[in-house]
């Protein structure tokens, strides 16, 4: 686990994103690792501890395709 402050205004959907690249799972994660902050998730004041839990799922990672290959 590893906890990350809130930037200014931050969502928690934002902060998920940053600290992760997760998407809907991992934000699933962390409301379970971080009760009550679901209330305030909208915009995080600065500074607020949120708990990553190392469970929470990271983007799938794709390969990328070009074109011109």
């Amino acid at each position: 686990m590893a906890v990350y402050a809130a930037n200014q205004d931050e969502s928690l959907d934002a902060l998920v994103w940053r600290t992760t690249g997760g998407g809907p799972a991992a934000l699933e994660a962390v409301l379970a690792a971080n009760p009550g902050l679901a209330a305030i998730a909208a915009a995080l004041p600065e500074g607020t501890p949120v708990t990553i839990p190392d469970t929470a799922p990271a983007q799938d990672e794709r390969a990328l395709v070009n074109l011109w290959d």
